[in-house]
């Protein structure tokens, strides 16, 4: 068994490429403190992910999960209560009547919004010799985007929910379920809100068409959906363009690609998502039978995630080149940075638009952009499922 560290997380893509020399599926203590099976090779992560005994329905761990202190979100509670941690019918139901809002069409038109935001930031970014690009760019975007297509109002609110969301995904303490509780309180307010006083935004619209009557969104289902979106349709973002950037800043040569091919951006973003995802792990899956996983036995009552960020990098290529090297030119990049199967993420359409213009807009805007200091001192998200830098500092 090995352990998921700080220092694992600062190397995981290194790390990660060790243990698959060793073999796809490994036992290791997450950051959470939970002990889990973990995935790190393309075939099986693929098998894990469709596998109909590894459910999303914690009851066969629930004694070995509160033997460690750790519990499983509730309904009406953070992240409890939406699809991402539902199993058919529930699943079904609840990404039918969010679906709609995040389709290829309704994401292309939000790409001027998206591309004045990036343009406004940049502006301010401009005057400032240096400046920490994850505070100044990488976080304000997405949570400007997510913010104004649920309708949550400007105020101070925004401001808190970067911090309340990363919180929320980190492993569990009383800081993070405080940021959970505070989280899922403005929501549910907000809710109540879009319920009374609806307007023109996703939020009122779910709200709307929440009836517990029909069988459709329940008022917890609805808070639950609601911190969902807030989380995963922004901090995801939010790190995909902080990896990228550090990518290219250890590959300037692929930057200069860019800058000199700017219709390649769209396949760029593809190779960020292979290279290194912001999804580092999957969300926890739980065996309800006994299963053989590429030769591995994994027990009923088990806890499995997948390390989609290795096997995106153990995914084959159709060029064949070598998959542990950035190639914004790569022939159709293939990863499983949004998952597979019905849990594929919703969201994937607008995180590519947002990453394509955050990143496109950056490199056109600086082209001298570089780090204040040496690249290998960057701190790095230490804890969770997200993968990121947590402060990236350069000179414009």
């Amino acid at each position: 068994m090995f352990a998921i560290t700080p220092e694992f997380k600062a190397d995981s893509p290194n790390r990660y490429a060790e243990l698959r020399k060793h073999g796809p599926v490994h036992r290791a203590r997450l950051t959470s403190g939970v002990e889990a099976w973990i995935v790190v090779g393309h075939e099986a992560a693929r098998t894990a992910l469709t596998h109909p005994a590894l459910r999303k329905d914690p009851a066969p761990a629930q004694a070995s999960l509160a033997a460690l202190g750790f519990t499983v979100h509730q309904a009406g509670v953070g992240l409890g209560g939406n699809m991402l941690e539902s199993d058919p019918p529930a699943h079904t139901r609840l990404r039918r009547l969010v679906a709609g809002a995040f389709s290829p069409r309704r994401s292309q038109d939000l790409a001027p919004r998206v591309q004045q935001i990036t343009d406004e930031l940049l502006d301010a970014m401009a005057p400032l010799p240096t400046v920490d690009l994850v505070q100044a760019f990488t976080e304000p975007l997405p949570v400007t985007v997510i913010c104004e297509l649920l309708g949550v109002p400007e105020g101070a609110e925004r401001g808190e929910f970067r911090a309340w969301t990363s919180l929320a995904l980190s492993p569990p303490s009383e800081e993070q379920r405080a940021a959970t509780a505070s989280l899922t309180g403005y929501l549910a307010a907000l809710v109540d809100r879009k319920r009374e006083t609806p307007g023109d935004d996703l939020l009122s619209a779910l709200a709307q068409q929440s009836n517990e009557e029909d069988g459709r969104l329940t008022r917890e289902e609805l808070i639950g959906t609601a911190a969902l979106l807030v989380v995963a349709g922004h901090d995801t973002t939010v790190n995909l363009i902080g990896n990228a950037v550090v990518a290219l800043l250890r590959a300037p040569e692929q930057a200069a690609v860019l800058r000199e091919h700017p219709e390649l951006i769209q396949n760029a973003v593809e190779e960020f998502l292979r290279y290194d995802p912001s999804v580092e792990q999957s969300t926890f899956r739980y065996a309800h039978e006994d299963i053989d996983l590429d030769g591995v036995t994994i027990a009923r009552g088990d806890v499995l995630v997948v390390a989609l960020g290795s096997a995106s990098r153990d995914t084959p290529q159709q060029d064949g080149a070598p998959t542990d090297t950035l190639d914004v030119a790569r022939a159709t990049p293939r990863h499983l940075a949004f998952g597979h199967g019905i849990h594929h993420c919703l969201g994937a359409p607008l995180a590519r638009i947002e990453a394509a213009t955050a990143i496109g807009s950056l490199l056109r805007r600086f082209p001298d952009l570089r780090a204040t200091g040496p690249l290998d001192e960057i701190p790095w998200i230490p804890g969770g499922m997200m993968r990121g830098p947590s402060s990236l500092k350069v000179h414009l």
